[in-house]
């Protein structure tokens, strides 16, 4: 008894000792202690990785030093997170892209301020997906799918065919339509021109600049991008307007095996109405999205901290959380783990492809591919709508003007431009015209809007669409943007005069006008906007002046 109370003033006096000098009682005894591992990771993955993190962080797995082990996860496009880290406005301990394939510019741009490379060559595979061109079965079938193999020399054919469908005896689904995400933002866009640049030189390893400069790559690129509807930063955002939407939207896209797998059990579970859809996998080649765990070699990444990314890598490649991939749709890493259901035929996917698989180039080429990209891409005829009223006085006018140059800067020479700006009344500030030549005037005259008026929302957004419909070809993108502060307090026309005039055409789909809307501060009817916006298959967006330039950075990677 007398041994216990001794022990309970030394016990006492320990804690309170700590207590004055401002330590946690719990650390300074080494209990408590934690280590966070930031993670930042290609969404592809997400609903196989976040059940994981949730479960691993349950474990209360310690380091050698005692602290416990808390994974912290963010979603992010695997090039958008490179630039970040690259820039130091984002340090996570591990980066686990979508494929390998960026791996290698990663490397050269941060060689550039360091010793040593970002990501080492020892970096492991979490899961895998092929990258395949995701299409409607009775499509494919058109094409001579199963029997034939079909790959990017058909893409280009069928972009190019001023008859469409109609060669092949369905002139009632009018024009291929096809679609892959911003080379520059996403993975599976990045993927897709890599692919496209083989397929154009006839190789599947040791593509060169040589290769890039020849007319008849860049001419099979253009061929291929001619059915382009629009391009975008999220691969999940093409599948679930093409899953939603139909056919008439889109014949084809570039994705993951896994979605088109998630898309198939949707279907054969009843909760997804669509018509099957099938994986092809390119007969030049494709790349494995290969989900690499990459534990970078920062500065500000701490031995414990590589020490707990470690272990939490460990409990990914366990077999638990690979067969669990697996009902995912994703392939395991680990090739001893057999594919079972639903990687299987019945879910539009073939097991035993791809079959060839392009070697990942230097990172120069891949850099000079985005550049080719950029010369023979589809262009955008796009109507620039403005809200002028009196209500964005002040910062929001402001930032609205510098915003909205920033966005004009994004754009290629070879787009055309047409800016309206509306209030009380509706006024055409610039015709449509090739941005090149007119940029500096159109920057000027944007630099000076002034504001004033009511709100004619929505005759401003019907007199854009209309303006489009008859001067915008029809061979480019065609887009509308619209910035609005408020409710419409000055239109002849009602919200449901616009959506009638504005809606998607059926025998247009996906080639149809795109509206995107962005709600600005805080009065704006966001219901409204996003109703407008996706009658036509476009997305609507809220702004605030201190964000405005991320969403029109983001619109722009539609063009």
């Amino acid at each position: 008894m007398k041994i216990k109370k001794i022990y309970s003033v030394i016990s006492f006096f320990i804690v309170f000792n700590l207590f004055l000098s401002g330590c946690s009682p719990l650390t300074a005894l080494g209990l408590g202690k934690k280590v966070v591992v930031q993670v930042v990771y290609g969404s592809e993955k997400q609903e196989w990785l976040e059940p994981a993190i949730k479960a691993f962080n349950e474990t209360k797995t310690t380091t050698s030093e005692g602290s416990q082990i808390e994974i912290q996860a963010t979603p992010m496009g695997s090039i958008e997170a490179v630039e970040q880290i690259m820039s130091g406005t984002l340090q996570p301990v591990v980066w686990s892209p979508a494929s390998s394939l960026y791996i290698p510019v990663a490397n050269m741009e941060w060689r550039k301020n360091h010793s040593d490379d970002l990501v080492s060559d020892k970096a492991k595979d979490l899961v895998l997906s092929p990258v395949v061109i995701a299409m409607w079965k009775p499509m494919a079938e058109a094409l001579g799918w199963p029997d034939k193999s079909i790959g990017w020399g058909d893409i280009a054919g069928m972009a190019t065919a001023a008859d469409g469908w109609e060669k092949f005896g369905y002139p009632e689904w009018g024009q291929f339509k096809f679609g892959h995400t911003h080379p520059a933002y996403s993975n599976s866009g990045l993927v897709a021109i890599v692919a496209q640049a083989y397929a154009g030189a006839g190789k599947q390893r040791s593509l060169t600049n040589a290769d890039l400069q020849n007319t008849a790559v860049k001419d099979f690129m253009a061929n291929v991008q001619a059915s382009i509807i629009h391009y975008g930063t999220s691969t999940g955002f093409f599948a679930t307007r093409m899953f939603e939407k139909g056919p008439s939207y889109l014949s084809a896209a570039v994705l993951y095996e896994n979605l088109v797998v998630s898309q198939e059990s949707k279907r054969l579970s009843g909760a997804s109405s669509q018509i099957p859809v099938v994986a092809i996998y390119p007969k030049e080649g494709t790349f494995w999205a290969n989900h690499p765990y990459c534990i970078l070699n920062a500065p500000w990444v701490t031995v414990e901290q590589r020490e707990a990314a470690e272990k939490f890598q460990t409990y990914l490649l366990d077999k638990p959380q690979q067969v669990q991939a697996i009902q995912l749709g994703f392939r395991p890493s680990d090739p001893s783990i057999a594919l079972t259901v639903p990687l299987d035929s019945q879910h539009g996917i073939d097991p035993q492809q791809p079959k060839t698989v392009l070697e990942i180039p230097k990172a120069d080429v891949i850099n000079n591919i985005q550049t080719v990209w950029k010369e023979i891409k589809k262009p955008v005829d796009l109507a620039v709508v403005v809200d002028v009223s009196g209500s964005m006085s002040g910062e929001k006018i402001a930032a609205a003007r510098t915003s909205l140059v920033q966005f004009i800067n994004l754009l290629e020479d070879r787009d055309r431009l047409q800016v309206i700006t509306f209030s009380s009344d509706v006024n055409l500030m610039m015709d449509l015209t090739e941005l090149g030549p007119k940029r500096i005037e159109i920057t000027r005259r944007v630099s000076a809007i002034i504001e004033g008026g009511d709100t004619a929302l929505y005759d401003a957004v019907v007199y854009a669409y209309q303006e489009l419909e008859k001067n915008a070809n029809p061979k480019h993108i065609r887009a509308v943007v619209v910035l609005s502060d408020g409710n419409d307090t000055a239109s002849v026309n009602s919200i449901n005069d616009v959506v009638k005039k504005i809606g998607s055409k059926s025998e247009e789909g996906g080639n149809s006008i795109k509206l995107f809307t962005i709600g600005y501060g805080d009065d704006f009817d966001a219901d409204v906007l996003k109703k407008m916006a996706e009658s036509t298959g476009g997305r609507q967006y809220e702004g605030k002046p201190e964000n405005i330039n991320q969403v029109y950075s983001e619109i722009a990677t539609f063009f």
